[in-house]
């Protein structure tokens, strides 16, 4: 039973993670994102496709995907083992960077990853959303946001939490994000990334 509850929880965290939800608003209003902007399904792309509201419900779901995965899903099942919840909420991201939904591929990361860890460390998952937040309003560039808050996060974890399981997921975590976003540090290093703007693009 603890090995099929175990296996149920990772097949249930990678689907739920793999929802394509930027992708799958597109498709309501007969656009596929990924012909578009950055060609991404997060929300940064969302906003300049599709405009505000379809990108703050993509910002909500894709984050209550990881909160679930790591809170509701062990619940579920009568868990409150903390590598159980590690696993589920490194499933849920698996699924939303390579979901299964889109030929394996998916978004960058950043915005499941935070709500694995609002369901684990609530504490240091504010502090590094508020360093986001800073870098963003200081470069108005999203992606040195992402990257700098996937930096900071293992070490605030180790300051905050220092939980040895949810050390291990930071750094993979921050690992996953700063491959996921290669093409952009390419951009930034050269200086043809896209500054964030709240306005949708024609």
């Amino acid at each position: 039973m603890f090995i099929a509850n175990f296996v149920l929880i990772i097949i249930i965290a990678y689907l739920l993670g793999s929802i394509p939800t930027g992708y799958w608003l597109g498709r309501m209003k007969g656009v596929d994102i990924r012909k578009f902007g950055s060609g991404n399904i997060g929300m940064t792309n969302v906003l300049r496709v599709l405009g505000k509201p379809y990108a703050l419900l993509t910002f909500i779901v894709d984050v209550a995907k990881g909160t679930v995965a790591v809170t509701l899903l062990p619940w579920l099942f009568h868990t409150s083992e903390p590598w159980m919840k590690v696993l589920a909420g490194l499933a849920a991201v698996c699924g939303h960077n390579w979901t299964i939904f889109l030929k394996f591929k998916g978004g960058k990361g950043v915005a499941t990853s935070a709500g694995v860890f609002l369901g684990l460390a609530w504490q240091p998952t504010l502090l590094v959303l508020g360093i986001f937040g800073i870098v963003l309003a200081i470069s108005r560039y999203v992606s040195l946001g992402s990257l700098g808050a996937a930096v900071s996060f293992p070490i605030l974890v180790v300051l905050v939490d220092q939980n040895i399981l949810y050390i291990i997921l930071s750094i993979l975590l921050a690992l996953f994000i700063l491959v996921r976003h290669r093409s952009n540090i390419k951009r930034l290093l050269a200086g043809t990334e896209n500054k964030f703007s709240l306005k949708k693009k024609p």
